[in-house]
């Protein structure tokens, strides 16, 4: 898709570089945020880091918007089924759509819009999911004011694009060393009450919650991943299917944990307990493969030759020619920066830079 303009094609130049800046997921959208306010044209947004595997949010982050009404909207994004959502975005193949446009220039059929967006002073919203290599790292919500009118097919293809590049970003920001045993395995143990608040946390939990502090503080009283998982607990406890009662989240400096949730009492409006379990490989290794933009092929072989399966044993796995196994393992070579089966395994599974 051609560009509009000198501007358009500067935001998208310098969203590009930011895959090669070694920034963490905070300093990536403080520069998404200063390279697309203008040429969007919004007003406020709000940035979320997203499970990879799931794209269930793990994070908020806003310097426009004081997030005082961020517990319904929580509630919200779990509970009720409405145009426009990250998980509608996602399945459509695109990474961009805007409540003026899903809703064919009615933005007021948008039980979001209603409730939420108009409320808030704001005209139309637009959402991208950060969704590249196998992995939807992150997303965002773009907000304009109603003098503006509703966002423009251009700026939503810019938002489109805009969005892939992020993704390749924030991707990068999970490609260091992958997984290393900490020296407690042992759970974190956190009880939330209704409206997600803060019961009671054992020892590791405390830690954990504020190692994973985010903007939602302290208008959940815990970090937003878990007033996630909390939520879909009380949704499967009310009967609605859902698959999204744990996610992963990664801690600052580079621990990945699980969290799973469930009612104590069995019922929606009561107790949740969540507990976070340090991540194994087999549950963080697929992550980072994607990470390094291997595709789902590539991700399949990779996996059998950390293994230890040779070229022959995998082809017959997966049903491809040696050769093609050959092909791919250059491939993975490459774009993980070791040259061999060696140097793959120590870097994925034990983290070891230094081998090439």
């Amino acid at each position: 898709m051609a560009l509009r303009g000198a501007s358009a094609q500067r935001a998208i130049e310098g969203l590009r570089e930011l895959a090669g800046a070694g920034l963490e997921a905070a300093e990536i959208f403080r520069r998404c945020d200063e390279l697309l306010r203008e040429v969007l044209e919004f007003d406020a947004v709000c940035w979320h880091t997203a499970d990879p595997a799931t794209g269930l949010v793990t994070s908020v982050q806003s310097d426009d918007l004081s997030l005082e009404g961020f517990h319904d909207a929580v509630r919200f994004e779990v509970w009720h089924d409405d145009v426009a959502t990250f998980t509608k975005i996602r399945r459509s193949g695109f990474r961009a759509e805007t409540i003026g446009r899903a809703t064919r220039g009615r933005p007021e059929r948008s039980l979001r819009f209603r409730e939420q967006i108009s409320p808030a002073g704001f005209g139309d919203e637009m959402r991208t999911v950060f969704d590249t290599q196998g992995g939807m790292w992150g997303c965002a919500a773009f907000m304009r004011a109603p003098d503006r009118g509703l966002y423009l097919g251009r700026q939503r293809d810019l938002a489109d694009v805009a969005a892939r590049h992020i993704g390749n970003a924030l991707r990068t920001c999970h490609s260091g060393s992958p997984w290393s045993p900490a020296a407690d395995q042992a759970p974190a143990t956190i009880v939330l009450g209704p409206g997600n608040s803060l019961v009671a946390a054992d020892e590791r939990g405390q830690g954990l919650l504020a190692d994973l502090a985010d903007d939602a503080l302290p208008v959940l009283a815990v970090p937003t991943a878990f007033a996630m998982v909390s939520e879909h607990a009380r949704l499967a406890a009310s009967g609605v299917p859902t698959s999204q009662a744990k996610a992963r989240v990664r801690t600052r400096d580079g621990r990945w944990f699980v969290l799973h949730a469930a009612l104590l009492e069995g019922l929606a409006d009561g107790h949740v307990a969540v507990v976070a379990s340090p991540a194994s490989p087999a549950e963080t290794m697929p992550l980072y493969l994607a990470a390094y933009g291997l595709t789902g092929r590539e991700q399949e072989v990779a996996l059998r030759a950390i293994r230890g399966n040779d070229t022959k044993e995998i082809a017959r796995a997966l049903a491809m020619t040696p050769y093609t196994v050959q092909d791919h393992l250059k491939a993975i070579f490459t774009k993980v920066g070791v040259s061999s089966r060696r140097a793959l395994i120590a870097r994925i599974v034990l983290g070891d830079q230094s081998m090439g």
